[in-house]
């Protein structure tokens, strides 16, 4: 929810504001996939499974996930008064809310089973939600003008990482299947690349500031490359 703290900014930059945050959002969004979740769905599925189905599992998830996003997209263009900031604020929030529920299902496991280990999780993880609150309540709040629904939107992509600590409490954490867990990483990572590269990019560089797109695209990259390093550690 820190995310979303920018668009209570009393001087607000307007176009300056909305092409960094974008740009900023889609760097973080591909490495997130390309560093995390791609790599985790392969060692997850590589328990279980020989290279070749291995393969084709991680790539029918990532298509599914580009299917899904695509399917989300359509739904939301029909939505009344529907804006392309406000499909890209409302598909990133249900990326973000697929992507944190298993994020919170590992955290509580973790902590469980190592507290050390558990706390630099949420530690680098609460990082790197930081941008992808900015994802959700930046398009959200260009597009409605409306502070409180772009700050709820967030709150609820934040929860669901509460929701899948709950869930692991509940029954999750003696019933998950790496397989599934697998193959939802690289759906995550479809919907997370197909977002970043037609609608986040390309809505950024539609206001034709290509240096200043490119510097928070590599900038995003770079704070989540850091932030996954600090998850080595």
């Amino acid at each position: 929810m820190l995310g979303s703290l920018l668009i209570f900014r009393k001087k607000e930059k307007g176009e300056g504001i909305l092409i960094a945050s974008l740009a900023f959002a889609a760097g973080v969004m591909i490495c997130v996939s390309l560093i995390d979740l791609i790599p985790e769905s392969f060692s997850t599925l590589k328990k279980y499974l020989p290279t070749f189905p291995l393969v084709c599992v991680l790539l029918i998830g990532i298509n599914v996930g580009i299917v899904l996003s695509n399917f989300i997209e359509e739904k939301v263009t029909k939505l009344e008064k529907s804006s392309s900031l406000y499909k890209i604020g409302i598909i990133s929030m249900v990326a973000i809310i697929l992507h944190n529920i298993p994020e919170g299902i590992a955290t509580y496991i973790s902590c469980e089973n190592n507290f050390h280990l558990g706390l630099k999780l949420t530690l680098a993880i609460a990082l790197h939600n930081i941008p992808e609150g900015i994802s959700i309540s930046i398009p959200i709040y260009y597009a409605t003008k409306k502070k409180g629904k772009a700050f709820l939107y967030t709150m609820v992509s934040g929860l669901s990482e509460v929701l899948g600590a709950i869930l692991a409490f509940l029954f999750l954490k003696n019933v998950t299947n790496d397989i599934f867990m697998g193959f939802l990483y690289s759906m995550i990572a479809g919907i997370m690349i197909t977002i970043s590269s037609k609608e986040l990019l390309p809505t950024s560089l539609s206001y034709q500031n290509y240096k200043k797109t490119l510097f928070y695209f590599i900038f995003g990259m770079c704070f989540m490359f850091l932030s996954h390093i600090l998850l080595s550690i």
